[in-house]
Parts: C-alpha cells; sequence; structure tokens
C-alpha cells in the first residue's frame, strides 16, 4: 500500500485512515473491536473531534494503552479562547493522552491568523508551546477559504472534502497543498455515502501523492473493505473509470453532500438525508428509505418554515428548500408506485 506524508508535519502514514465520526452511533463494545482491529490491521492514522459525541471517549477507552501505535486528530469547534482550553482539556481527558498530533480547527468560516483579534490562533501555539498538541490543523467545506488556508503558510494540515465528485478547482487545491508542504486530509472520500463503491474511490484518490482519505466506518464489513486495501490497494482500471464517470454525470451540480451543518432544522426535518433523498434511494438498498418511520420523515418537509437557517449554514450555498422540495414530489411518487426505481 501507498504512504503518504502529511506535509510539513513529517508523518508518514498508509494513504488509508480511520474516520471516527461514525462511531459514535454504536457501542462501546462494538467501538473497541473496530479500533483495536484497524490497529491490528496496519491503520495508524485516526481522525476524531470533540464535535462527534462520545467518539473521543470511545477511542480512550478501547486503546489508549496503544498510544504509541497510531497519529490521533482531533478539532474544535470553539469560537473563543475559553472555549478553545475547554474542548482541548476535554479532549485530551477524553482520549486519555498527553497530547494530540493534530489539532485542528473544525469547519471554519475564516482562515484565523496572528493578530486577527480573535487570539484563536494564539492559542494554538501556545498549546503547541506547551506540548499539548504537535501540529496546527484546519478543516474546511468552502473552497475560497481553504485555498486561502493552504496560502498562508500557517497551518501543517487541511482537512477538506475530496472524492472523485471533485471540480477542477479542488484538483488544483490538493496540488496547492502539496506545492506549499501542507498536508492534505481528504474528507467526505464517498461523499456521504452516495459513492457506493469504495474500491473506485480508493483508486480515484491513489492517484494523488498526498491525500490521506478518511474513511468513515462504523460496520465490521466496512472495515474489512478498507482493511483488504492494505495488501490489495485497488488501482484504476478502464472498467472502473467508466463507473466514475457514469457517477459524475449522475451527481456533480448542486447536490446535497450530507455533512449536516444546516442541522438541527427548526421544522425537524432530518435535511442532511432528505435533500438528497433522491440519490440515496437509488444509490443504495431502496428498502430502508421506503418504511413508514422514512416516510413520516420525508413529510415534514411540508413543515419547513422558510426561515432561511438552512441556507445560511450551508458550506455548498446550496437551494435547500427547493431540494427538500424536489425530493419529496419524487419520493411520493415513488412510493405511490408512480416511478420504479
Amino acid at each position: 500500500m501507498a504512504k503518504v506524508k502529511l506535509g510539513r508535519t513529517g508523518i508518514i502514514t498508509e494513504q488509508n485512515a480511520f474516520g471516527a465520526l461514525p462511531i459514535q452511533r454504536i457501542s462501546f463494545e462494538d467501538a473497541g473491536k473496530l479500533l483495536n482491529r484497524a490497529l491490528d490491521g496496519g491503520m495508524t492514522f485516526i481522525d476524531t473531534a470533540r464535535a462527534y459525541t462520545d467518539s473521543e471517549e470511545k477511542i480512550g477507552s478501547s486503546i489508549a494503552n496503544r498510544r504509541s501505535e497510531y497519529f490521533l486528530a482531533s478539532k474544535t469547534m470553539a469560537k473563543t479562547p475559553e472555549g478553545f482550553w475547554a474542548d482541548l482539556e476535554t479532549s485530551l481527558r477524553n482520549l486519555k493522552t498527553d497530547h494530540i498530533d493534530i489539532y485542528q480547527f473544525h469547519c471554519v468560516n475564516q482562515c484565523y491568523r496572528p493578530g486577527d483579534g480573535t487570539g484563536m490562533y494564539e492559542c494554538m501555539e501556545e498549546a503547541k508551546r506547551q506540548g499539548k498538541i504537535l501540529h496546527i490543523g484546519i478543516t474546511a467545506h468552502k473552497i475560497g477559504i481553504a485555498e486561502e488556508i493552504a496560502e498562508s503558510g500557517l497551518y501543517d494540515t487541511l482537512q477538506f472534502p475530496f472524492c472523485y465528485l471533485a471540480t477542477e478547482r479542488d484538483v488544483a487545491l490538493v496540488e496547492l497543498c502539496r506545492k506549499n508542504d501542507v498536508g492534505f486530509i481528504a474528507m467526505k472520500a464517498l461523499s456521504g455515502g452516495l459513492i457506493t463503491d469504495s474500491a473506485a474511490a480508493y483508486a480515484y484518490i491513489a492517484q494523488f501523492e498526498n491525500p490521506l482519505p478518511i474513511w468513515g466506518i462504523q460496520r465490521e464489513s466496512e472495515l474489512s473493505e478498507f482493511l483488504s486495501y492494505m495488501k490489495n490497494p485497488p488501482k484504476m482500471t478502464g472498467e472502473i473509470a467508466s463507473l466514475i464517470e457514469r457517477d459524475r454525470k449522475e451527481l456533480l451540480g448542486d447536490f446535497c453532500r450530507g455533512c449536516g451543518y444546516c442541522t438541527p432544522c427548526p421544522a425537524g426535518i432530518e435535511i442532511n438525508n432528505c435533500a438528497r433523498m433522491a440519490q440515496l434511494i437509488r444509490r443504495s438498498p431502496s428498502a430502508g428509505w421506503l418504511t413508514e418511520e422514512w416516510q413520516a420523515k420525508m413529510e415534514k418537509i411540508e413543515g419547513c418554515l422558510n426561515c432561511g437557517k438552512c441556507l445560511k449554514h450551508c458550506p455548498y450555498h446550496l437551494p435547500v428548500p427547493q431540494l427538500l422540495k424536489k425530493n419529496l414530489e419524487d419520493y411520493r411518487r415513488i412510493v405511490s408506485g408512480q416511478i420504479r426505481i
């Protein structure tokens, strides 16, 4: 398997990392089994965040005794120095470690800089001076902010969505990070579940020397897939290239990535799934999306308040209310049998 060097951090790891957001949905016991098996199988990089409820606690309780075997990245969504220090101390305690290899500002709307008046970058510098973090990272969803970060010279790593649905501008960002010695951590490598062929997803990213994909894993079967790529990494073939081209034609444009930053919705709509139901129901086993529970969730779209909250928070500036209504209309036709899938 290819290894990735994360820019100026000097961290070298397999191009196959464990994304620990989904383990918040499973038990401590099951999370522990996954994490230990991931380490046994050769994964050496784990990414989590304070925002992922009990994900950090599950990591700390399961594999803190193996701390020397993996690199650890976590994140803070704090907007004040006081919040930063509270988050960092909580993360260190939950993770049962005295340091975090890469500590990241989480889903930023600006490139924090020294002297910008927020005090946030200075917190990172002080935490690094104290040895509580080793490298300063940041995550973003907006391409313009990501480009500013990559050019700033202030950050050791940038985490940004990257998959085979990438635009030319996204690909240029990966190269910009390589050129500027900024480690590139690729989130949403399966586009929030819309990409269903992990081999194709892996083969696409493996064409680039510097991205480190973090795969969101919560099931044994998912982990088995990615561990199998340690010995037999998928390579780009004509068949995979054709699959990717078909998916790009179907999915590129105004589609919801399922990031969830638009939630919670005041009307109780599960936006991150309802706004992309048309794709989900056609790209995964449909029965799970046609239950009475999901029909009730989709009907909540009728109660949209048009408050604009989702529009304000969507990193991709999507017309969320319109997407919801289009998906509801499509969904109703499928449920009624007017459309076959």
